[in-house]
C-alpha cells in the first residue's frame, strides 16, 4: 500500500501550504492512502498542534511490511519519530523536500539536517542543483529530483495580445527590507515597467516610481485568470546585479514556488542566473536567465514579437502539466517504482 500523511494547516493561501496540499491531492489522485487524520483547516494554534499531532501518531500504526509512505519535509521534530516507527511495521519512507532548514532559517545546522533526512529511503529533491547539495554533504539515500512544483488549479490564464513595450509581473513580498532590488532599479529602467503584486510596497522609496504599477494582493486564481505583465520576474535580495543574502544564496538550490505560478499564469520567466531553476527555464525555452537586472532594458528592447511568442506558446504547455500536477506524479512513481523493484537500496545502520 502506498501512503501518505495529510494534516491541519492553518490556511491555505500561502506558497507553501498550496505545494503541500497540492502534493496531497496529487497522491489522493493517484490511489494513495492517507494515514493521518483527515485533511483540516484550523486557524487556532492550539487546535492544530493537536490535530497535526493525533494525526502523526496514528500514522504508523496504519502501516504494515512491504508500504511505502510519501513524507512531506520539513516535518520538524515528528520526522525522525515517524521514519523510525514506519522501518520498525516494515514500511519504506519517500520523502519529499519543500525547505532545508539549513538554509533561510537556519533552524537546523547541515549536519543535523543530513542526520535527519538520512532516515529516510529515498529523497525527492527539487533539482540537480540540490541533489548535488545533498551529496556532497553526506546524504546516503538514493535521490531523484522533482524538477519544478506543480501548481494545481482548473483556472485558466487569460489569453491576450502582447506588443512592445513589454512589461514585467513580480508576486510576492514587496517590504523594501526583504526586496531591495525593487527600490533600486528604476533607474535602470527605460522603456518597460513593473506591476507588482503583493503587500508591503512603498511607493515613497522607489526610485523612478512611474515604472510601477501597485496592483495589491491578488488570490492565486485570480492571478493566474487576470495576470497583467508579459514576463514573470524570479529574483531575490537587496542588489540588482547579484541575488545575495540567506534568500539569494537559496535560490541556488531550490525550487521557488512563484516561478510555478508565473507559468500557470503563462507568463515566460526572467531568472538568475546562478538560480537552480535556471537550467529548466532555458531548458524549456520558457524565458530568460540574466546575471544582473541591469539586462533586462536591452534584453527586452532587442526581443522580437516571434521570439516571445514561442516562448508563450511553450509556457503554455508546461504550465498544463503544472495544472495535472505531472512533474510530482512523475517523481513519485518513480521513487515508488524503485523502492518497490529493490528490496534493499542501501545498508541501514
Amino acid at each position: 500500500m502506498n501512503c501518505y500523511i495529510s494534516k491541519n494547516y492553518k490556511n491555505k493561501t500561502n506558497a507553501g501550504n498550496k505545494a503541500k496540499t497540492d502534493i496531497e491531492q496529487i497522491m489522493k489522485d493517484m490511489g494513495f492512502k492517507n494515514v493521518g487524520l483527515p485533511q483540516s483547516t484550523h486557524h487556532n494554534k492550539v487546535l492544530s498542534f493537536f490535530i497535526t499531532l493525533i494525526g502523526i501518531l496514528k500514522a504508523p500504526f496504519c502501516l504494515n511490511k512491504g508500504d511505502i509512505l510519501v513524507m512531506q519535509y520539513p516535518l520538524k521534530k515528528y520526522f525522525s519519530f515517524v521514519c523510525n516507527m514506519a522501518h520498525l511495521r516494515g514500511a519504506k519512507v519517500v520523502t519529499l523536500i519543500h525547505d532545508l532548514g539549513s538554509f533561510r532559517r537556519k533552524a537546523l545546522t547541515i549536519k543535523q539536517e543530513i542526520k535527519r533526512l538520512n532516515h529516510s529511503d529515498y529523497i525527492i529533491a527539487h533539482n540537480d542543483k540540490m541533489r548535488a547539495w545533498l551529496l556532497n554533504n553526506g546524504i546516503t539515500a538514493p535521490l531523484g529530483i522533482l524538477e519544478i512544483f506543480d501548481y494545481l488549479s482548473k483556472t485558466k490564464a487569460t489569453r491576450k495580445e502582447t506588443n512592445p513595450p513589454y512589461n514585467i509581473l513580480y508576486a510576492g513580498g514587496l517590504n523594501p527590507r526583504k526586496n531591495t532590488f525593487l527600490y533600486e532599479i528604476g533607474e535602470h529602467i527605460k522603456s518597460y515597467g513593473f506591476n507588482l503584486y503583493g503587500n508591503g510596497f512603498d511607493a515613497t522609496k522607489a526610485k523612478r516610481k512611474e515604472h510601477f504599477k501597485y496592483m495589491g494582493f491578488v488570490k492565486s486564481d485570480d492571478l493566474i485568470a487576470t495576470a497583467q505583465g508579459d514576463f514573470g520576474l524570479v529574483w531575490d535580495g537587496f542588489s540588482i546585479s547579484s541575488c545575495t543574502g540567506d534568500f539569494g544564496e537559496y535560490l541556488q538550490y531550490n525550487n521557488p514556488h512563484k516561478t510555478s505560478l508565473y507559468i500557470r499564469c503563462e507568463l515566460p520567466v526572467i531568472i538568475w542566473s546562478k538560480a537552480a531553476l535556471a537550467d529548466f527555464i532555458l531548458k524549456h525555452n520558457i524565458g530568460f536567465a540574466v546575471d544582473s537586472l541591469e539586462e533586462i532594458e536591452p534584453l527586452l528592447a532587442n526581443l522580437s514579437k516571434e521570439r516571445y511568442e514561442q516562448m508563450r506558446h511553450n509556457t503554455t504547455i508546461i504550465s498544463d502539466k503544472l495544472a495535472n500536477g505531472y512533474f510530482a506524479r512523475t517523481a513519485i512513481s518513480t521513487a515508488v517504482s524503485a523502492l518497490t523493484n529493490q528490496e534493499s537500496l542501501y545498508p541501514r545502520e
